[in-house]
């Protein structure tokens, strides 16, 4: 039970942070386009930011999660 724990713990908070990078992107981008402040790189950069810090949150989230979910059944 301690490898599916591991295993979908890393999938879903790996599919989390995609998701709130790709949510990131989608603002920043509109941003970008009508401002002359930021960059593109900018946006990349702060994409970068974004994944490992929704990284750090959900891998701590997550687990916990989880593990009750695969108890229960």
């Amino acid at each position: 039970m301690e490898n599916k724990v591991g295993f979908y713990s890393l999938a879903v908070s790996v599919a989390t942070s995609v998701l709130i990078v790709v949510l990131f992107y989608m603002f920043a981008i509109r941003k970008v386009g009508t401002s002359t402040q930021y960059s593109y790189t900018d946006v990349y950069a702060g994409m970068m930011y974004v994944f490992i810090l929704s990284m750090i949150v959900s891998a701590s989230i997550w687990p916990g999660l989880i593990e009750k979910r695969l108890k229960k059944q």
